[in-house]
């Protein structure tokens, strides 16, 4: 897809990757809603590059449907709904209080679900439109000590994957971020020990904005930020026990340090 005057909605884009992301599609002619519950940054990011700031608290769905509801009527037909923000809170599952379940069930999944019903019928009706969902690689590999995270992103991967053999013939594409680490507030702090190692080579968002874009252009599924990513999932998946014995490994040496 050609981003140039194309409508774009970034959720989470008051900072980190979707800053990145919303300064790099409008760098490329596309007009840019920043939405994100952080009315103040969102607005920030906007007016460096003539977007449209808007609020919206993706847990519900009454707050994405005004987000695409103003964007129609301010900019017209949303082309592009990047499904981007999200909470990393939470830890394992004795000490993970419920309530904290479910804000990251409403924040990292169930906001995918209501973009998707907001935006996909006119997406349809016309033959055309893209969905980006960001995940983790924590959604593809897992993590360590945060279950919830872990759990939702792999929610996440699955979601994403339907759609794009489901509507792909009907002109919707679909592309899923799934990053190692990140240069971002979510990033934990790393302290060059088996943290560092289990998150793997950082980037920095504006390296991996770029990676989006060259996915979008391509219109390719899977964007990963570094090439260990993939020899990971190999290792996965052709020796499963040998990976989850790493695992432990890693987890020990996290638990120790």
């Amino acid at each position: 897809m050609d981003l140039s005057n194309k409508v774009a909605i970034i959720t989470g884009g008051a900072s980190g990757i979707g800053a990145a992301c919303s300064k790099a599609f409008a760098s490329k002619g596309a007009k840019v809603v920043v939405a994100d519950v952080a009315a103040e940054g969102a607005q920030k990011v906007a007016g460096e590059i003539g977007g449209l700031a808007v609020k919206c608290d993706v847990s519900s769905e009454t707050e994405v449907n005004s987000l695409v509801a103003q964007t129609e009527k301010e900019l017209g037909p949303v082309d592009i709904f990047f499904s981007n923000a999200a909470v990393a809170t939470g830890a394992d599952p004795l000490t993970t209080p419920i309530e904290t379940w479910h804000q990251q069930w409403d924040i990292n999944v169930m906001a995918h679900v209501y973009a998707i019903r907001a935006v996909l019928p006119i997406m349809l009706e016309r033959g055309s439109g893209y969905l980006i969902h960001t995940a983790s690689m924590a959604g593809i590999l897992s993590t360590h000590g945060n279950l919830p995270y872990a759990v939702t992103k792999h929610a996440v991967v699955g979601l994403a994957e339907w759609l794009a053999f489901t509507y792909h013939d009907q002109g919707i594409r679909t592309s899923l971020l799934a990053p190692l680490g990140v240069r971002t507030p979510m990033l934990p702090d790393p302290d060059g020990s088996a943290l560092e190692e289990a998150l793997g080579p950082i980037k920095e968002p504006e390296e991996v904005a770029q990676m989006v874009i060259d996915a979008i252009e391509a219109e390719r599924f899977l964007i990963l930020t570094d090439p260990i990513a993939q020899d990971w999932m190999q290792f996965k998946t052709n020796a499963l026990e040998k990976w989850l014995g790493g695992m432990r490994r890693l987890q020990a040496k996290i638990t120790k340090s």
